[in-house]
């Protein structure tokens, strides 16, 4: 009998070869990661301004940002790509990015259970001691039973 080699997440594969999507559009970038947590960025760009009058970015591409740092930070712990569904993620705003710098996602999942995954996350524009702002979340997998699947082919066989 042959068995399929499994893959192992690979974020920087997945980034490279992301070819549209939301978060492409807003620019979302990797930057680094480990085995529960993802780092991701939102280089500054005109088009994502909120306000005009300071040049600082919507919250919108802020909280996208967050999502998609968490989101791998699942695949990361999971060791797959896994199709979910965010449950809740709360946003607190702590100051606004400052114009002209990139800001930095940072999405960590500290826990697993068989359908939820519970994440935590910040962001921040060059300090992460002076976070912009701090998430909090659950996500539910949507195809219950794939923890021993084959992931998706943007990783690399174990």
């Amino acid at each position: 009998m042959r068995t399929q080699p499994t893959f192992r997440f690979d974020p920087a594969r997945f980034f490279e070869a992301r070819t549209g999507g939301h978060g492409a559009v807003v620019g979302i970038g990797y930057q680094a990661h480990g085995d529960d947590w993802a780092e991701l960025t939102l280089p500054y760009d005109e088009r994502l301004i909120g306000d005009v009058a300071t040049g600082v970015i919507a919250s919108g591409p802020i909280l996208t940002l967050m999502d998609m740092a968490t989101s791998v930070a699942i695949w990361l712990k999971r060791g797959q790509f896994v199709p979910q569904a965010t449950l809740d993620l709360r946003i607190d705003y702590l100051r606004p990015a400052t114009p002209g710098r990139t800001v930095i996602g940072r999405g960590e999942c500290y826990r697993l259970t068989r359908s939820i995954a519970f994440v935590r996350g910040q962001a921040h524009d060059g300090d992460p001691d002076d976070p912009l702002a701090h998430v909090a979340g659950t996500f539910m997998f949507t195809e219950v039973g794939m923890s021993t699947g084959v992931g998706m082919a943007t990783g690399v066989a174990k």
